[in-house]
């Protein structure tokens, strides 16, 4: 019996000091942040392939006062949430909109973006409301919040098919190729394509749902949410954030 209640309490020392070796990333000073990198104006790779966009300039901006170094991983958005309560991101942080339901999985921050779902259709398209979606297809980014702004709607019943897709971007794709009729997707990212796009897309007069971003990170690590709210309302009071809100959108949109 001693030898047993000996290996036990050597067993229990060893997953203690393992333990306190993984302990949160954010603890060493460095942060691993879930993007998804074809997600523009909001976190993308730009013509060199470098990822930039407001989340990216945010939360470097964010980091330096935190005093912490960061790398931005790109992710399946659709694993999001298990690729941070697995410890392989250490926040959730690219237009991620804040839901009871993801509330149930992680810690958010405040709101500092506010944003809704609407449905983009090409320029020359005859549709121009909710209702003349009935009878046609369309297209939005897997596990995201238009899905869920999208079954939410009682026009998710009048639509002949839905088609998912790994990210905007190849959504948008089959738009333009008219293998969809429209494309549910954030506002922020439909009115950045339309301007980079003139004349190629329009949105219907409807919205599908008023929502607003948050970063959420892992259930349990408090104290990294209370350092990073922190350091967001620092970077409110001292007009950095606006700063970046007026680089990407041609004006300040960042909740005080």
């Amino acid at each position: 019996m001693k030898r047993k209640g000996l290996l036990m309490l050597f067993v229990a020392m060893a997953i203690a000091v393992i333990a306190g070796c993984s302990g949160s990333k954010g603890d060493d000073g460095k942060l691993v942040i879930g993007i998804d990198d074809k997600f523009a104006p909001m976190g993308f790779r730009d013509d060199n392939n470098e990822i930039v966009g407001f989340d990216i300039d945010y939360a470097k901006a964010a980091a330096g006062k935190m005093g912490k170094e960061i790398t931005f991983q790109p992710i399946d958005w659709s694993a999001k949430e298990s690729e941070l309560n697995s410890g392989r991101i250490d926040m959730i942080w690219n237009g991620y909109t804040i839901t009871d339901e993801r509330k149930e999985k992680v810690l958010f921050t405040k709101p500092y973006l506010e944003n809704s779902q609407v449905v983009v259709v090409l320029a020359d398209s005859a549709l121009s409301k909710l209702n003349d979606l009935a009878g046609k297809e369309v297209g939005l980014q897997s596990l995201s919040s238009a899905a869920d702004a999208l079954n939410a709607s009682p026009i998710k019943a009048e639509i002949d098919k839905v088609s998912e897709f790994p990210d905007n971007v190849l959504a948008l794709t089959d738009l333009k190729s008219k293998r969809l009729d429209g494309v549910v997707i954030d506002e922020v990212v439909a009115r950045y394509y339309m301007s980079k796009e003139t004349g190629t897309y329009k949105l219907l007069d409807e919205s599908l749902a008023p929502e607003q971003y948050g970063i959420g990170i892992k259930k349990g690590n408090e104290a990294l949410l209370t350092e990073l709210q922190k350091a967001l309302d620092e970077l409110s009071s001292d007009g950095t954030a606006a700063e970046i809100s007026t680089k990407w959108f041609g004006e300040n949109k960042v909740l005080n």
